[in-house]
């Protein structure tokens, strides 16, 4: 069964801003499915949803999980019968010098980041060729022009982002489908509330005093909000975003400038 109503998956979504990207999408008019490793999360995020009249569920998966993605992909289809976005959200932080790194801790962020991020792609893509189009939107960040002491493999991951992002603009192209990134900087979520407690650690800094410094740093003069984020990637999940591929753009109001 496919519908004339575009569906859009988002991963990440029952909190911060997965959360206000999917409540966003639901308000342009998309069915949203809701993707969280916490349930209950989730199934919140579905009810505010379904109070905008759109229809969502909640699949309860591991982005860093191959089989749990495609498994996540396949029950969309089957309930929606397509699926025209794909919204790669999920992610997680990681505060420590480069000298302190395990092993353990980069393949923690890379399997959730970068593998996460193209497992998403792949499953996307096989289903949006079917279609003969769609739009995959990864998520980036500012770290991903340019390299943030104490994120050191933070800022890797999202240089891969962006890496595979203008690689799969080229090769999926040719099937009619997009991918573009979004780039957010400093936004008040829980991700920065670790953050900003685990930079005070190393830098001797009181809670709080390291979200205020970097806070500093921008041109517009505040702190950025999910529902910043959420506008951009509502153009990047619309039709007029239809003639941008590849692309990693900066929504972090003046940080950085590329």
């Amino acid at each position: 069964m496919v519908t004339s109503q575009r569906i859009a998956i988002v991963t990440g979504s029952g909190r911060g801003i997965g959360r206000a990207i999917a409540l966003r999408l639901a308000q342009d008019g998309l069915n949203v499915v809701i993707n969280d490793v916490n349930l209950d999360n989730a199934e919140s995020v579905v009810n505010e949803i379904k109070e905008l009249g759109r229809e969502s569920f909640a699949v309860q998966a591991d982005v860093s999980n191959r089989n749990e993605v495609f498994h996540m992909v396949n029950q969309v289809v089957e309930r929606f019968g397509q699926l025209d976005v794909m919204v790669s959200n999920a992610g997680i932080a990681q505060i420590k010098p480069l000298l302190e790194v395990t092993e353990e801790d980069l393949n923690q962020i890379f399997n959730i980041n970068v593998n996460g991020v193209l497992y998403c792609l792949q499953a996307a893509a096989e289903q949006m060729k079917k279609q003969k189009g769609g739009k995959i939107i990864n998520a980036a960040s500012i770290a991903s022009y340019k390299g943030f002491s104490l994120l050191g493999t933070y800022s890797a991951t999202k240089f891969a982002v962006r890496g595979l992002t203008q690689a799969a603009a080229q090769e999926l192209a040719q099937f009619g489908i997009t991918v573009n990134a979004y780039c957010p900087g400093i936004v008040g979520t829980q991700m920065w509330d670790l953050i900003d407690e685990k930079m005070g650690h190393y830098m001797g800094l009181e809670r709080g005093e390291a979200f205020k410094k970097f806070s500093e740093s921008i041109t517009l003069g505040r702190s950025e909000t999910p529902e910043d984020v959420a506008k951009f990637v509502s153009y990047l999940a619309s039709t007029d975003s239809d003639y941008m591929t590849g692309q990693a753009v900066m929504i972090d109001g003046g940080v950085i400038f590329s």
